[in-house]
């Protein structure tokens, strides 16, 4: 390979004083917008010039291309979700860039198309988000996400005719739809657009959920719900299938949430707030009557199920479900059938177990295998889940909640022999002795030490569990091991999991990380040049934090859409949402805390750095590109020996929601490509 020569960089210092500490910023220019800043859209011109020329030279990346498009190439299928007699359901068809919504009439009728994006756009970048459906199944209310952003359009779809209505709402974010009962209209979230021209990075504020009634103007949506004295906060109206109750979470952003509660069958829709504070999760799995049925973390860590009966004056949660004594996460609970169907992860595999109503237990449901599963959807005879593994591709299961049988509705088959494909899940020990959790996919026939991908997120309390994708396939189907560690930081254990990888515990994230990258090594699955990390968003901040920390570990690295300016993640767009996880930088505690890690200001100059390519999006409103950006600049900056260091910025295209399934492939095909290279592993 020849020797890059990268982009000139502007280096143009500001420098700040943080509780008595001078940091310098010297690429804050990389955070003005393109195309309004004509410098920053020639540097990213620049950056993708070269990458593309240097990707064009690597062995493998249109072999890795071809396949995934062949891997790819089935039918993906989503839980239905029943109105009337009517199942509405997504479906991505072979190699379409955007799943459609169908309309079934009887569970196993025939399916007819009633919304399809891959039409609303040349390059397929425009996608169908949130979609909810009235419940006479009269009507569809769906949200249009157009180049990736957060931003939505709420229009309405007539589900007999196929007809869009007049009806077109502007502003919406980091919503759902929620039908009235009687199909009058909607609840939905959303927040005043920015001024022109600082869109993307205007930070989220005033977020509030509105009422739609059909046929009207949105300039006379009725305000339904807001906290003026609190702007940071989010506010998200929910409302089960046939439920009485509107319920609206309110959150600074953290997974806990205050609970407010309208009885739809009043006239005036009065908001009743019966949860005030923002210690635990409340969510609403239905009601009985006037009783909320909850799931909840208040005295459980691990999640229980209690009842709230809004004919008192104080409710009080009573226990229905208490947290699992075997150490059972509870990870989704339905209510049908007068049974709560709930779903527990016991080291990041799932068990369904059933209860009545008053919380006694009521046996098992058996599932397919080893894995993830969940039910979504579910009435008074029959609910849907859905079954998935690391070898067994997303498929959704009937269950008849009289006869208990559980019948296939949708099980694709897949363009792979998945009988040559070996799952199993090791545990290994950390730096301060925590045991950690970690998945190795691989070909049975590869039984010595192998290339090796390790994926991590551990952040915000969401768990990796097992699923299907057929893009890492792509990378196992070549011998190389795929490795997925449940890092603290996640949800795997409960909300102990979570704060043991938060604030001012971040650094066991990182440290469970590079545990587990010695751990692969050290047994043998990875040989001691040979590995590759790779993680997006959170998992893109962990992936350039350990990088600092560790560059000899690690062979490639490859951040994602990464959150790498510690210091100013919160003056972008969500950015002051994370604070419940990563603490203000504006408080000394943390700002201590937070300079130990930030990827930005901990690179390690003269050290032997392993290769990097950093993805972003042009249009990401959740991480900017700046993030990025500023981060690369660094790095192309510093001498850190031979490797590359390299910045691949996709256009059109967001923080990963409503991506075309072309531009994914394009995308790992390059980053799959790139870490082959560098980690010895060889293509056909």
């Amino acid at each position: 390979m020849h020797k890059i020569i990268y982009p000139t960089t502007e280096r143009i210092d500001v420098t700040e004083e943080h509780f008595g500490e001078a940091v310098v910023d010297s690429y804050r220019w990389l955070e003005n917008e393109a195309p309004d800043d004509r410098a920053v859209a020639a540097w990213i011109g620049a950056q993708n010039a070269v990458t593309q020329t240097y990707l064009g030279t690597l062995p493998g990346r249109e072999h890795f291309r071809e396949r995934m498009k062949e891997l790819l190439n089935y039918d993906r299928y989503t839980v239905p979700k029943k109105r009337g007699d009517r199942y509405f359901f997504n479906v991505i068809k072979g190699h379409e860039n955007q799943p459609s919504l169908y309309v079934r009439d009887g569970v196993f009728g025939d399916s007819r198309v009633l919304i399809d994006p891959n039409t609303w756009s040349d390059d397929g970048a425009d996608s169908l988000t949130d979609w909810s459906v009235s419940d006479d199944a009269r009507y569809v209310a769906f949200g249009v996400q157009k180049g990736g952003t957060d931003w939505r359009t709420i229009k309405v779809l007539d589900v007999e005719s196929g007809r869009e209505l007049n009806d077109a709402l502007d502003g919406a974010r980091f919503t759902r739809i929620s039908w009235a009962p009687d199909g009058s209209g909607f609840f939905y979230s959303r927040m005043p657009r920015p001024a022109q021209g600082n869109a993307r990075g205007a930070i989220v504020a005033n977020h509030a959920v509105y009422f739609h009634k059909l046929g009207t103007e949105q300039a006379d949506d009725r305000l339904i719900y807001s906290t003026p004295d609190r702007p940071e906060l989010l506010h998200v109206a929910d409302r089960v299938s046939g439920g009485r109750y509107l319920t609206i979470t309110s959150t600074p952003g953290t997974n806990e949430n205050a609970l407010t509660v309208i009885d739809l069958e009043t006239r005036d829709w009065q908001p009743r707030t019966v949860i005030s504070d923002m210690d635990f999760t409340w969510s609403l799995i239905g009601n009985d009557g006037s009783t909320l049925i909850l799931a909840t973390t208040h005295k459980a860590e691990r999640v229980r199920i209690v009842s709230l009966d809004l004919a008192e004056a104080e409710p009080e949660p009573k226990e229905i479900v208490p947290e699992a004594a075997d150490g059972a996460v509870l990870d989704g609970v339905v209510l049908a059938g007068g049974k709560l169907l709930t779903s527990y992860r016991i080291d990041v595999k799932t068990e369904i177990r059933r209860f009545t109503l008053d919380g006694r237990p009521d046996g098992t449901v058996d599932i397919p295998g080893v894995g993830s599963a969940r039910f979504l959807e579910g009435d008074a005879r029959e609910a849907f889940f859905v079954f998935t593994s690391y070898d067994a591709p997303i498929a959704i299961y009937h269950y008849d909640m009289v006869s208990e049988a559980v019948t296939p509705w949708a099980v694709p088959k897949v363009p792979i022999d998945l009988d040559r494909i070996d799952v199993e899940q090791r545990f290994y020990r950390s730096k301060d002795g925590t045991e950690v959790p970690l998945f190795l996919i691989r070909r049975k026939d590869v039984t010595s030490a192998a290339p090796t991908l390790l994926y991590g997120y551990g952040g915000f309390g969401i768990s990796q569990i097992p699923i299907y994708n057929p893009i890492q396939l792509a990378w196992v189907e070549q011998g190389g091991v795929l490795a997925v560690a449940n890092i603290r930081g996640g949800g795997e254990y409960g909300r102990v999991w979570h704060r043991a990888g938060q604030l001012d515990n971040k650094q066991n994230s990182f440290d469970d990380f590079i545990a587990a990258a010695e751990f692969l090594k050290r047994t043998g699955i990875t040989p001691q040049q040979g590995l590759a990390i790779q993680g997006e968003s959170n998992g893109g901040l962990l992936v350039g934090a350990v990088t600092n920390q560790r560059p000899d570990l690690f062979d490639v690295a490859l951040p994602g859409v990464a959150v790498t300016d510690m210091l100013r993640y919160d003056q972008f767009t969500g950015g002051g949402l994370w604070k419940g996880e990563f603490g203000s930088p504006a408080e000394e505690r943390h700002f201590r805390n937070l300079m130990a890690y930030s990827p930005y200001h901990t690179i390690k100059e003269g050290a032997e750095y392993p290769a990097i390519l950093a993805t972003t999006a042009d249009a990401d409103d959740r991480v900017v590109p700046a993030h990025t950006f500023k981060y690369v600049a660094a790095l192309q900056a510093a001498d850190l020996g031979p490797k590359p260091r390299l910045v691949r910025i996709e256009t059109r295209a967001g923080h990963g929601a409503g991506m075309p399934v072309d531009k994914i492939i394009a995308q790992h095909a390059d980053m799959w490509a790139f870490a082959a290279y560098w980690t010895g592993l060889k293509t056909e």
